[in-house]
């Protein structure tokens, strides 16, 4: 048992790691959501297509993607506390490079490193949270990470739009990368890996438990072992899926797609991705603890895949309902689609607690992959269907071509959850401590 001090230590420590990283995670769904409120002024600053629009967007998501695993090793050995204030740095430069760029060339070196700063910050919460909270409340943590990390997406939608009506994009971008620089050093300064870097025992020793065993070989060992359990997989697939649709839609087309097939203007159409962005937050979050107070996963994932999948069709078939229905879709859609979050949790699940950053890094770079991949192919896509038609304004004929690819993807998603290894909220590795 700890005494009032060490209580106050161990939350005090708890809550500052989350908080400031947590703070961080935050810039990182900004980033990520922003191209979408900001896709008229990209296109007419740098005199971009579709395809090439959707190609800056998404130079964001190739770094991501290529980090995913590296963050993990890097978390599991460097631990998270250097590794996400080493991002926050690079993330701010790009930040910084992003809204002073002049050509197209230079804003996509910005938003490169942007990708390549805020790619680690998830992975180093996760681990952070694994290293200062209880086994059992991981799923609960991992919901309000994502509650938090939403406050970006929603901050990059209507309040964005609003404030462009007072200061340019390149302003908001400046400004939030020297924000980025300051939370690296705090990161730095106050952020420690896990209580026993302070004198504290670890949650598991406080709960009775034998704490979880270190990896005793190479980190290479590790990741091999992760990639070779077939049961890290499905959730790579729901990822690549459901989330790769979710943010390829959220991030960049569902504003433009709501402005030119159903005349919206931006403030109504951000609306409605603001909705689909805050189902997402509050989906993350009730669902993390849903699975947690049942003690399943499997099934909430797949009950909510499918409706998630079901919530495309209306769009599909250029019959989105009227203001009040559409809103309620959106939200609906944001709301199912959280449900991929609880791949993180099983990937951590059926592999060792040692391996937890490289496991869940894993699973997550399908969401990148997925985005890195639609954003530009639904571009394309568009720019494809809309060709021949001379000046006209881009309508539903072309757009019907781009929303057919992420329904695609999200039965894509829809199929992983079948196979998702059900792990009862525990772990489920044979080599793994209860």
């Amino acid at each position: 048992m700890l005494n009032s001090q060490q209580a106050g230590q161990l939350s005090r420590y708890r809550w500052t790691a989350f908080a400031i990283v947590g703070l961080a995670y935050v810039l990182s769904f900004f980033h990520r959501f922003a191209p979408a409120a900001i896709s008229s002024e990209l296109q007419q600053t740098f005199h971009a297509s579709s395809a090439q629009l959707g190609g800056l967007a998404a130079t964001y998501f190739y770094a991501y993607l290529v980090m995913q695993i590296p963050t993990g090793i890097l978390v599991d050995t460097l631990g998270p506390r250097r590794v996400a204030a080493i991002g926050g740095v690079i993330a701010g430069i790009g930040s910084l490079l992003f809204g002073m760029a002049d050509t197209l060339a230079v804003a996509s070196v910005g938003r490169l490193l942007i990708g390549l700063g805020v790619s680690v910050t998830f992975i180093s919460l996760l681990k952070l949270n694994a290293s200062w909270f209880h086994d059992r409340h991981f799923a609960t943590m991992t919901g309000a990470t994502l509650l938090l990390g939403n406050t970006g997406s929603l901050l990059a939608a209507a309040p964005l739009s609003w404030a462009l009506t007072y200061v340019s994009w390149r302003t908001v971008f400046v400004s939030v990368g020297g924000f980025s620089l300051l939370l690296a050093a705090l990161a730095w300064w106050l952020v420690r890996n896990n209580p026993g870097e302070v004198g504290l025992p670890s949650l598991r020793e406080l709960d009775g438990k034998v704490s979880h065993p270190p990896h005793g070989g190479h980190w290479y060992d590790g990741l091999k072992i992760v990639l070779k359990n077939r049961a890290t997989w499905p959730g790579f697939w729901v990822n690549l899926g459901v989330s790769g649709s979710l943010f390829a839609f959220g991030g960049l087309w569902a504003v433009p797609f709501l402005r030119d097939v159903y005349g919206m203007d931006r403030a109504a159409a951000t609306n409605h991705t603001t909705l689909l962005l805050a189902g997402f937050a509050i989906g993350a979050f009730f669902i993390g603890r849903l699975s947690d107070r049942l003690g399943r996963r499997k099934p909430i994932m797949v009950a909510a895949a499918l409706i998630y999948c079901l919530c495309w069709l209306p769009m599909l078939r250029g019959m989105l309902p009227g203001d009040f229905f559409s809103y309620a879709l959106f939200f609906l859609m944001g709301l199912c689609a959280a449900s991929f979050t609880l791949s993180w949790s099983c990937a951590k699940e059926v592999n060792r607690h040692a391996l937890s950053g490289m496991s869940t890094s894993v699973v997550n770079t399908g969401c990148f992959l997925g985005t890195a991949i639609l954003q530009p192919l639904v571009g394309w896509a568009i720019d494809r269907a809309h060709s021949g038609i001379g000046n006209t304004p881009i309508g539903p004929d072309a757009y019907q071509a781009g929303i057919s690819i992420m329904f695609g993807f999200s039965m894509i998603g829809l199929l992983g959850t079948l196979f998702i290894r059900e792990t009862y909220c525990r772990y489920v590795d044979s080599g793994q401590v209860d």
